[in-house]
């Protein structure tokens, strides 16, 4: 089998379905325009795009925030392809691949040829060694350790063949060979500490590779010679066109505005909304996507008392207007969320008529559940206050001060507290929060499973028993069929909803806005951004 279709019968090999995608274009048409109808593109250059949060971390198998995936999206091949299109999943560095019936054991052919930038080929040894240095990772790599949960063993079949296995059924796993967290490092990056990896000390199989990183201040990525092996999704196979990437740090908004504007920088994805119709005339383009994967929650820590309680959570979920936060303080591509999964995501379903703005039955909860007006209009029960505190790093801030003040009206003392990725990250591991706030992206569902199952590696809820809703992300992450699949998503969906397991608030789509020299700058299937066809018009 050499790809997964999501609209053909090869789709029952593991059950991929086609994305519902978002995509579209402000003031320049279906895509990213090219300098004219016939233009060619230019080797060569330097193209500067501007990031607005520096995470500490570039190395592709431990970062999880979008600006740092957007620079080591760049420096990692990977062993699959997801089409942005149609969500097929498709050959990359592995040329062929099969999967057994029950979804436990995949077997990848891999090209004969590529290599990591430092020479070393790109073997079955290799990736034997970069899964096992990603759960050597452990917490580390947030996003590779849960794919590659319940990993039994990985067979050397041959030199161009290898088998991965796992002790429970993993639907999921092969499109996560396709993501970035899985992307491939040369065997010796697997010495190297987390720390130095960290900060660019790694040899990747991309088209580019770290040339330096300046924490809270850039990088600089370098075209690598003789790259041959670009995915079937791009344009071209050959070297990137670009000669340099320079990624600069500019944490504020209207300072990336000024920046693009006055051509200190060629492109962002960090343009605020109110300052978009800057950027819909002649010079600029604009291009949007949705992400897929879990829309932004409230993530709720139910291993506290009064978050354990359903009521609580559900008269919560139900006193967030998610029509006026989008309306007023989002664009117009940032959706209200109807589900716990963006549109984008495959198996995704409008669940909208159980997931209503409602702060009169959120009121009748509360009341239900023993928590009376105070003074202050804050409810009370037992003398103590119905107050949480959220700790949060992503922006706008301006959303969670509206959610604040929506659900206020319904008794709820919201209290925030803006601080540092690595801050929010481990007061998450400890546990030491009453809400967590954020999304994550991925183009398969189970991505339910590593937010909010018990047993999920990310868990963000932060639930100690099982519930009826553990087994059913359990049991689609085992089923191959896609119809089957779908009935399963959709019903865990469900109860994340009406268990008020899930808080979502909207759904958060990403927008390129760039000069008009830029071309070629796009996104992969997981909205990440994708350099490699990228070129400056001269």
């Amino acid at each position: 089998m050499s790809f997964i279709r999501p609209r053909t019968a090869a789709l029952a090999a593991i059950g991929v379905v086609a994305l519902t995608l978002t995509a579209c274009a402000t003031g320049a048409g279906d895509a990213a325009p090219t300098a004219s109808a016939e233009a060619e593109p230019v080797t060569g250059g330097d193209l500067t795009f501007a990031i607005s949060v520096d995470s500490q971390c570039i190395d592709p198998q431990q970062v999880g925030n979008n600006d740092a995936i957007a620079i080591a999206r760049q420096t990692v091949a990977s062993l699959t392809i997801q089409d942005p299109e149609t969500g097929d999943i498709l050959p990359w560095l592995a040329e062929d691949f099969e999967v057994n019936d029950d979804a436990t054991s995949f077997t990848f052919t891999l090209q004969d040829g590529p290599t990591y930038a430092d020479g070393e080929p790109i073997d079955a040894a290799s990736v034997k060694t970069n899964f096992e240095a990603i759960v050597a990772l452990g917490a580390k790599a947030t996003l590779g350790s849960s794919y590659l949960a319940d990993l039994a063993s990985i067979d050397v079949v041959d030199e161009h063949t290898v088998t991965v296995n796992f002790s429970e059924p993993s639907a999921q796993f092969l499109q996560a060979t396709s993501t970035f967290s899985l992307g491939l490092l040369s065997p010796a990056t697997a010495a190297v500490s987390q720390a130095d990896r960290c900060l660019g000390d790694f040899v990747g199989s991309g088209p580019f590779s770290v040339q330096s990183y300046t924490p809270n201040e850039g990088a600089v990525l370098e075209r690598r010679d003789g790259y041959e092996w670009g995915p079937s999704t791009a344009g071209h196979t050959g070297e990137a066109y670009l000669d340099t990437i320079t990624y600069k740090v500019i944490p504020e908004s209207g300072n990336r505005t000024g920046s693009l504007q006055s051509g200190q920088i060629d492109a962002t994805t960090g343009i605020a909304t109110a300052d978009a119709v800057l950027f819909e005339g002649d010079g600029f383009w604009s291009l949007n996507r949705a992400n897929p994967g879990s829309v932004y929650n409230l993530y709720a820590n139910q291993s506290t008392e009064k978050l354990a309680d359903e009521s609580v959570r559900l008269a919560i979920q139900k006193g967030i207007d998610r029509e006026q936060i989008t309306a007023t303080l989002l664009g117009p591509d940032d959706l209200p969320a109807v589900s716990p999964l963006a549109s984008s995501t495959p198996y995704f379903t409008d669940l909208s008529d159980v997931l209503e703005y409602d702060p009169e039955r959120a009121a009748d909860l509360l009341d239900e559940a023993g928590w009376t007006e105070g003074e202050d209009g804050i409810r009370e029960k037992d003398g103590e206050k119905l107050s949480f505190h959220v700790t949060y790093w992503q922006s706008p801030k301006e959303v969670l001060e509206l959610v604040q003040q929506q659900l206020r009206q319904i008794g709820v003392d919201l209290q925030l507290t803006f601080a540092s990725i690595a801050d929010v990250t481990a007061a998450n591991a400890d546990g030491t929060y009453d809400f967590s706030y954020g999304n994550l992206t991925r183009a398969d569902p189970d991505v339910l499973r590593t937010v909010f199952s018990v047993s999920g590696t990310n868990n963000a809820t932060k639930r100690t028993e099982p519930a009826d809703v553990d087994e059913l992300l359990d049991e689609q992450a085992a089923i191959i069929d896609p119809a089957e699949r779908q009935k399963v998503v959709d019903e865990a969906a469900r109860l994340l909803v009406t268990g008020g397991y899930s808080i979502p608030i909207y759904q958060l789509s990403t927008t390129i806005t760039a000069a008009s020299k830029v071309q070629g700058l796009t996104f992969e299937a997981s909205s990440r951004l994708d350099f490699y066809d990228a070129w400056v018009a001269e």
